[in-house]
């Protein structure tokens, strides 16, 4: 029995999605459970779930006290859900915010598999979806608490959906009301979570499509009334709640504040000229990128088919409009990720030409190389050696995932090619992202002074330690995320007044002369009880951050004795 007969059998039915789901699963995970809190969006983000739950206010959306406009509430209310069900939101374990992460990374990968099943052979389906989850990008954004990895599933979905409505007329397999109803309840959730990035896609997508064929009759087939009212069921009354709870400012700020300058301009400084996306291919998608210019190759020569023209249709406009907007993220492109596995699984079904094959191993060869560098460059950088052998095993991993992958490929066996680079990648991610990360002790500065805080029992969480915190000097979302919402983040005169109230102070040493003049202006002491260092990547700067606390009283006069 060959390769592709045992992928078919595996592929059917139920079995191709969730093997997919799995291999999704098998990539985000060591990173979920592994990586600290990061800055700074994902902290942002936990933290303001986090305070949805403990103030009870499901609308409005925050960080400490600033309203966190810039994105709709679908994936705070995921994350605070998820916490209920598996956590406590005082442990503040970082895990459960990623858990909707999670989930909508195996719900791409699925996804892509239910839809590729609609046009191609079991095994072709499964080899989409796996395609899809192990690709470093989906893998990585699995493991962050953020929207990507919420709005790749839900995109993915919602395409995959909308591809066998219009493969259904077209002479592919029959889709009725719940593929309809999918579609829509899909579309619905990539706008709750991110706004406007589903419809975009969509939209571009059906564009094109009608511009190919000019044909557009099939549209009218998709439930537009109640489909829309659907939407607005599950949109509607957030919308209106925000609306009179921010007095409209939740618009102005997520449009005028957020949308709006992406457009104009490299927001944030994350400017890159047009093709930078596609630059990064070789890394995002590794290592499936062996397979790309055989995908891209065969959706040339079968444009014609209509499975193949969707696929098309699907990535070719909104890449464009993500190349050519001034502020680029790595992960914009990841909801189009979909459609370059369909491609990519589409070329399998006849073997890849010389040149397809030579530039695939090329570039899986070029993303192995990077890959396999980032431990050793991580760790030169931080000045932090101690996650050398994990460095060594992802090194070692990625090396074989590329070598290995182009040998099989140059020899013709392209299923086995992205098989074995598939299994090697995966493990190599599992240790890039729960080995050497974790060990790279100076970039988890925040992670490591709330354990020192702790660690000297004189955290406000103890319900003993009076509290809040005050932090002078730095600022990151993380820490407010360990220590709770109530952080002060102030200057060296809040410090002083913390330590003159039995509170802890942290203060980071550019701020200690003012710190130490403070204190001395309102005559008071205090004493270091502990300290980290590290690097505070967000601002690539060194800190160090020490715990201060006024020193303890004198002790009592023993009766009848004078005291010392």
């Amino acid at each position: 029995m060959t390769l592709e007969d045992r992928l078919d059998i595996l592929g059917r039915g139920w079995r191709g999605p969730l093997l997919a789901a799995i291999v999704a699963l098998i990539g985000a995970l060591p990173g979920l459970v592994a990586l600290p809190p990061l800055d700074r969006d994902e902290s942002r983000f936990a933290e303001a779930s986090a305070q949805m739950l403990e103030s009870g206010d499901f609308v409005t959306i925050r960080f400490q006290e600033t309203p966190r406009f810039n994105k709709p509430v679908g994936i705070y209310w995921l994350q605070a859900a998820a916490v209920k069900a598996l956590s406590q939101v005082e442990d503040r374990a970082i895990w459960a915010f990623r858990v909707p992460s999670l989930l909508g990374v195996m719900l791409a990968a699925a996804a892509c598999a239910w839809g590729a099943a609609a046009f191609m052979r079991p095994g072709q389906s499964l080899m989409a979806g796996a395609m899809l989850g192990a690709s470093f990008l989906l893998a990585t954004e699995g493991a962050i608490a953020a929207t990507d990895g919420v709005l790749a599933g839900a995109v993915t979905t919602a395409m995959a959906a909308l591809a066998r409505l219009y493969l259904a007329k077209r002479g592919g397999p029959a889709a009725g009301r719940g593929v309809k109803t999918l579609f829509w309840a899909a579309l619905a959730l990539s706008v709750l979570v991110k706004g406007p990035i589903g419809p975009l896609v969509v939209g571009l997508t059906l564009a094109a499509l009608a511009l190919w064929e000019r044909r557009i009759e099939w549209l009218k087939g998709l439930g537009w009334g109640w489909g829309l009212i659907l939407m607005a069921a599950v949109l509607g009354p957030w919308a209106m709640a925000i609306t009179v709870a921010s007095d409209g400012a939740f618009w102005g700020a997520a449009v005028g504040g957020d949308l709006a300058p992406k457009l104009a301009g490299g927001q944030e400084g994350h400017a890159a000229p047009p093709g930078f996306h596609l630059a990064l291919l070789p890394l995002t998608l590794f290592p499936a990128v062996l397979l790309l210019p055989a995908g891209l190759t065969a959706g040339w020569r079968a444009r014609a088919e209509p499975a193949v023209r969707f696929s098309l249709c699907w990535l070719v406009p909104s890449w464009l409009v993500f190349e050519v907007a001034p502020t680029k993220l790595v992960h914009y492109t990841l909801p189009l990720f979909g459609a370059l596995a369909w491609l990519m699984a589409r070329a399998l079904a006849e073997p890849p030409g010389r040149l397809a094959r030579l530039s695939g191993a090329a570039l899986v060869i070029l993303g192995a190389g990077v890959l396999a560098a980032a431990g050793p460059v991580a760790m030169s950088r931080v000045g932090d050696w101690s996650g050398a052998p994990w460095a060594v095993a992802a090194g070692a991993l990625f090396a074989a995932a590329g070598a290995g992958g182009a040998l099989l490929l140059l020899r013709r066996r392209a299923r086995w090619a992205m098989a074995a680079a598939g299994a090697l990648a995966l493990g190599a991610h599992a240790a890039l992202a729960a080995g050497v990360a974790p060990a790279l002790r100076p970039l988890w500065l925040s992670d490591r002074t709330a354990r020192t805080l702790a660690a000297a029992d004189f955290d406000p969480r103890d319900g003993v330690t009076p509290g809040p915190v005050t932090v002078a000097g730095y600022e990151e979302p993380s820490l407010v995320f360990l220590l709770g919402a109530t952080t002060e983040l102030g200057d060296a005169d809040d410090a002083a007044d913390a330590v003159s109230e039995g509170r802890p102070a942290i203060v980071e040493t550019r701020q200690e002369p003012a710190f130490r003049a403070a204190l001395a202006g309102q005559g008071l002491a205090a004493r270091v009880v502990g300290q980290a260092a590290g690097l505070d990547y967000s601002n690539n700067r060194r800190d160090i951050l020490r715990i201060w606390r006024s020193p303890p009283p004198p002790p009592a006069a023993t009766p009848g004795k004078a005291a010392p």
